[in-house]
């Protein structure tokens, strides 16, 4: 009998030892590979912002920043609850190379995903900025210079420039009209030029069709209306008395009167000590001196608000021609058609300041 031996079965036990350590290897690195899919998904999409009581946190990312700038930033406000996640995942999004300066809305549990995108997309959230009760530009320039990135230098500066003088054809004294008091929306990174620029857009606004209409009919140029209201809004803070003072001043010019306005006299005296304005006060050689010039003075004795405007371009059609503070001190005015009603209404108010020991 012959026997034959088949070099076969050895080998096929090689090749099932080779495919199961295979199968193991490749398991070993799915699993190794699910579990950085897995970690990586965490960095990137868990929550990794904490903010107090789970309120939404403004951040403002000035111009030039760089990302150290930001970091710091984030960090100082205890934002972020793990740094090397969010700074791998800002190296990996190339977050440095697009900072964009600005106001940003930063949520409470927000992935480091969700934050880098939005500090990438400049998509900031704009502020309020609100200025009233202004002496003038230079005052105005430091109120919002608070709100915004530009500074109160660079917003005079710019509003004064020959570059703005030759987009607005205002001259120096009519510069500080544009600026309206109100409440406006800007992003935080505005620059002077920007902010200013709008002040012209929105003057220009405010006097399209009905009021520019009422100037008209009054005979005052947008000038001297904000001049007479920046007059009224230094004689009383009461906005329901305002347009009847405006038609005093009105009734005054018409009869070309001396307006004979001691806002005026404490303008050009520059002296806000002052409680009782006296005859010697109304010898001061100023143009703003409305005791000793006709007319309207050159210029706004302070930036007036919309009430004040709108009064004068509304004002009450009465005979008054005579104001003064009323003796209860309320803050309001008694008016008079003539001279004797309005001494007899200025000896009580003198007797009220008297019994206050007010002289000066």
């Amino acid at each position: 009998m012959t026997y034959y031996h088949s070099s076969y079965g050895p080998p096929k036990k090689k090749s099932r030892t080779f495919r199961r350590i295979l199968w193991i290897f490749i398991l070993i690195v799915l699993l190794i590979g699910s579990g950085l899919a897995y970690f990586a998904y965490g960095v990137i999409y868990k929550p990794n912002v904490w903010t107090l009581e789970g309120k939404t946190v403004q951040i403002k990312i000035p111009t030039g920043s760089t990302f150290e700038d930001v970091k710091q930033l984030l960090y100082k406000n205890g934002l972020i609850i793990h740094r090397n996640d969010f700074e791998w995942v800002a190296d990996f999004k190339k977050y440095g190379e697009l900072i964009k300066p600005g106001n940003y809305s930063i949520k409470n549990g927000m992935s480091n995903n969700d934050l880098i995108n939005l500090l990438r997309s400049g998509n900031q959230t704009p502020i309020k900025v609100i200025f009233n009760n202004n002496k003038n530009t230079l005052d105005l320039a430091g109120k919002v210079a608070a709100q915004i990135e530009a500074d109160s230098a660079q917003i005079v500066n710019y509003a004064y420039s020959e570059e703005f003088s030759n987009i607005s054809g205002l001259d120096s004294i009519e510069i500080s009209n544009i600026f309206l008091p109100n409440t406006y929306e800007f992003y935080w990174n505005t620059s002077a030029k920007g902010f200013v620029n709008r002040m012209l857009e929105e003057y220009e606004k405010f006097w399209t069709g009905s009021r520019s209409a009422l100037a008209d009919d009054i005979e005052l140029s947008r000038d001297e209306v904000i001049i007479l209201a920046s007059i009224v809004e230094k004689e009383t803070q009461k906005n329901d008395e305002k347009p009847t003072i405006a038609g005093v001043y009105l009734n005054r010019l018409e009869r070309k009167w001396l307006l004979q306005a001691d806002p005026t006299l404490l303008f050009a005296l520059q002296d806000n000590s002052i409680r009782r304005v006296l005859n010697v006060h109304k010898k001061i050689d100023s143009p703003y001196n409305t005791y000793k010039h006709l007319g309207l003075p050159p210029g706004p004795i302070c930036i007036p608000s919309i009430a004040s405007i709108d009064a004068v371009l509304n004002y009450d059609k009465t005979d008054y021609l005579y104001f003064c503070a009323k003796d209860d001190l309320s803050g309001y005015h008694a008016f008079a058609k003539n001279i004797t009603q309005h001494n007899r209404n200025a000896k009580k108010y003198q007797k009220a300041l008297d019994e206050l020991r007010i002289y000066k």
